[in-house]
């Protein structure tokens, strides 16, 4: 780091998301961090999104409202305009909670090795309510070559590791976070800091619900990248190509499983299984819920799943 607030850029690609934008922008605007560049790329939205930009405009170091080709050109194109040490995106139906970006900054500044540095994050309902608490291990490359997912939200990077590794894949709509992960990973060290820094949001318009059954195609892609063109990668695949194989199974299985498909999703996993039983097996409530979908017994797995919601909600 060169100063001790180094600038930090925050990039937020919106589409049509105004139910959500304004409580995305003020939890960054709201940040106790006094070195930050805001950037917001809209692709045209035809719902409101743009008057709650305007609002904010005064605050803001670039934004736009245009057509473009999806996410990954929007964030590619904010990150053109990012001049921080220190590079983030957050999605236009996410949210930081307080404190994350000194938080994150400090972290940098006790690891100068550390090229990215992800925290832990909550997962939201539709309402804000806190529906789980994911926690995350410290990962490498092997664990993200099998599909360890890192929770984007809360995820900050050296924008010094981007100019060396490139920008957003457009080609990639699902899993184009991990697949600059990958990438950025090889540049040095990815640390885990044990703090929360953000929330994801689950609604049924998010992608991951929406089009579920299209991320474990790109897990397959990436598989596939790996070991064609990225020979440091290729060599690391060649000791895990079991486990990762079967990890894109079971990354299928499980989004499948979230978009409503429960006789793909346990085939999926299944597949998961035949390949490297104790990746399947660690994620043996795809196969339980799966298979209480197909019973007709569906009922159970929301029952529990309400349960859970109202026992985070008390918190």
């Amino acid at each position: 780091m060169t100063s001790t607030n180094p600038l930090v850029s925050i990039v937020t690609p919106s589409f049509n998301q105004a139910r959500y934008l304004e409580e995305t922008l003020r939890s960054v605007l709201d940040q106790d961090y006094p070195n930050l560049e805001y950037i917001v790329v809209d692709g045209a939205s035809t719902d409101g999104s743009v008057e709650i930009i305007r609002k904010y405009a005064d605050k803001l170091a670039w934004w736009v409202s245009e057509q473009d080709s999806g996410q990954a050109e929007a964030i590619n194109k904010g990150l053109s305009h990012a001049t921080g040490e220190i590079v983030a995106w957050l999605n236009s139906d996410d949210y930081y909670l307080p404190g994350a970006i000194a938080a994150a900054v400090s972290a940098f500044e006790e690891n100068p090795d550390a090229v990215l540095i992800y925290a832990d994050m909550l997962a939201v309902d539709e309402h804000g309510e806190t529906i789980n608490a994911l926690h995350y291990q410290q990962m490498d490359l092997e664990d993200l070559l099998c599909f360890q997912i890192i929770g984007q939200p809360a995820v900050f990077f050296r924008r010094e590791a981007l100019e060396k590794t490139g920008k957003l894949d457009p080609s990639y709509h699902f899993l184009l976070d991990h697949h600059l992960w990958l990438r950025i990973a090889l540049q040095g060290r990815i640390l885990h800091v044990t703090q929360t820094w953000a929330t994801a949001r689950y609604h049924a318009e998010a992608k991951n619900r929406a089009r579920a059954a299209e991320f474990g195609h790109e897990a397959f892609r990436i598989l596939d990248w790996a070991q064609r063109t990225q020979p440091e990668l290729a060599s690391v695949l060649a000791k895990v190509g079991r486990r990762a194989r079967a990890s894109a199974h079971r990354v299928d299985a499980r989004y499948l499983l979230d978009g409503g498909q429960p006789w793909a999703a346990l085939k999926a996993w299944m597949r998961a299984l035949l390949i490297h039983p104790p990746t399947a097996l660690a994620r043996l409530n795809i196969l339980v819920s799966a298979l209480l979908q197909l019973s007709g017994l569906g009922r159970l797995r929301e029952t529990y799943l309400r349960r859970r919601r109202g026992r985070f909600k008390g918190r």
